[in-house]
C-alpha cells in the first residue's frame, strides 16, 4: 500500500459561502478520520495576506492536530521561515511537536511572494542568507543550552519531543537545493525534475543518496461513483480558484506562472497534465496500486472551498470502496 496522505490549504473563498470556522471544523474532523485510518501524513502550507484566508499559521493548526490524533505525521510544506523571529520559531514549533507527541516535520523555505516581507518587515533579497544561518540555530537551539543569535545569547524552552528534529527544506532554484543538501534532512520539490539536482547535490557534499524520488499520485484525487463529466464541472471552480492563485503568486516571482498552475477556463485541461485527477473507484484502487508501497496517494478535500459535506461524500467513497481493496 502507498503512503497515504491528506493536504489541506483551509481556503474559504467568500465566493464559495465557506467561513473559516467552518472549514477548520471540518479539517481537523478529517484528520482525526484520517488518522483512524492509516494515513501516514497530513499536509500544511502558509500563505500571507491571502483574500481566500490560506492558512498563515501552520504551526498553530499543528498543534490542534495533536489533540485530535494519535500516529499521523503533521509535514508542515512549507513555513515561510524569514518572515519568523528565530527565537519564536523554535519556541513554536518545539511545542507543536510537544502537542503532537513528536510526530512534526519541519518544512522551510525562503517564500517568493515579495509583498509579504514588506507586510512583516523583512528583508527579501537576504532571505536565503538568513535561512543559512537558521538551520544552525535551530538545532542548536533545541538542545535547549545557551544559543547566540545576532550576537545575543538565548535559550529555547521547552525542548522538542523529538530529538532530533526533522528539518527539511524547499525551493526551486540551485541555491536552494545545495541548501537542503548541505543543511536539512531531507528536500521537498516543488516539480519532480528538480529532484535530479538534489541528488546531485548530495553527492557533491558526500551526503548519502536519497535514491530516486517516490513515485506520487496527483496532487489533487477526487473518487467518486458519479458520473466523472458532472464531478468536473463542479469541482472546476474550485481548481480553477487554486490554479488562478498559484498562478499569481508564481508569475509575480518568476515572470510567469510556475508548476501545475498555469490558468485555463477549459475543462479538458484542467487536470494540468494529470495534476488534478477525477477517477471512480476501481481507478483509485489501480492509481494506488500502481505507485506501489513506496508511493504516495494524496487526498485534497475541501480544496478551495469545497463544501464539507461534499468531501466528506467523497471521503466516504474511499473508505468504503477503496481503501479494503488496497495490499497492507
Amino acid at each position: 500500500m502507498p503512503v497515504k496522505c491528506i493536504n489541506f490549504e483551509l481556503r474559504h473563498p467568500a465566493a464559495f459561502g465557506r467561513t473559516g470556522q467552518e472549514v477548520y471544523a471540518a479539517a481537523l474532523d478529517m484528520i482525526a478520520w484520517a488518522d483512524e485510518h492509516g494515513f501516514a501524513r497530513v499536509t500544511f502550507g502558509e500563505h500571507h495576506q491571502s483574500p481566500d484566508g490560506y492558512i498563515s499559521n501552520p504551526l498553530l493548526v499543528a498543534a490542534a492536530v495533536g489533540g485530535r490524533t494519535r500516529t499521523i505525521r503533521v509535514r508542515i510544506s512549507a513555513l515561510l521561515a524569514p518572515l519568523y523571529h528565530p527565537l519564536r520559531l523554535a519556541e513554536e514549533a518545539a511545542v507543536a511537536d510537544l502537542c503532537l507527541g513528536g510526530r512534526l516535520d519541519l518544512g522551510m523555505a525562503v517564500g517568493y511572494v515579495e509583498d509579504d516581507f514588506d507586510a512583516f518587515g523583512a528583508d527579501y533579497r537576504s532571505r536565503g542568507r538568513f535561512l543559512e544561518e537558521l538551520v544552525p540555530f535551530l538545532r542548536q537551539a533545541w538542545t535547549g543550552e545557551p544559543v547566540v543569535w545576532q550576537g545575543k545569547t538565548v535559550r529555547v524552552t521547552p525542548r522538542p519531543a523529538q530529538d532530533p528534529m526533522p528539518i527539511y527544506l524547499g525551493g526551486s532554484v540551485r541555491a536552494s537545493i545545495d541548501r537542503a543538501a548541505r543543511l536539512a534532512d531531507g528536500y521537498f520539490p516543488p516539480m519532480p525534475q528538480f529532484w535530479k539536482y538534489y541528488r546531485r547535490a548530495c553527492a557533491r557534499h558526500g551526503r548519502p543518496d536519497p535514491g530516486e524520488l517516490a513515485p506520487r499520485g496527483p496532487i489533487f484525487l477526487w473518487v467518486t461513483t458519479e458520473k466523472k463529466e458532472a464531478v468536473w464541472e463542479r469541482l472546476a471552480p474550485h481548481i480553477r480558484h487554486q490554479i488562478n492563485s498559484y498562478g499569481e503568486w508564481t508569475a509575480s516571482a518568476y515572470t510567469d506562472p510556475f508548476g501545475p498552475f498555469v490558468p485555463t477556463r477549459d475543462i479538458a485541461q484542467l487536470s494540468q497534465g494529470g495534476a488534478y485527477a477525477v477517477v471512480d473507484p476501481d481507478e483509485a484502487i489501480a492509481l494506488a496500486t500502481g505507485l506501489g508501497a513506496d508511493g504516495e496517494l494524496h487526498l485534497n478535500p475541501m480544496l478551495s472551498g469545497i463544501a464539507p459535506d461534499e468531501a466528506w461524500r467523497m471521503l466516504r467513497t474511499v473508505e468504503e470502496r477503496v481503501l479494503p481493496h488496497l495490499p497492507h
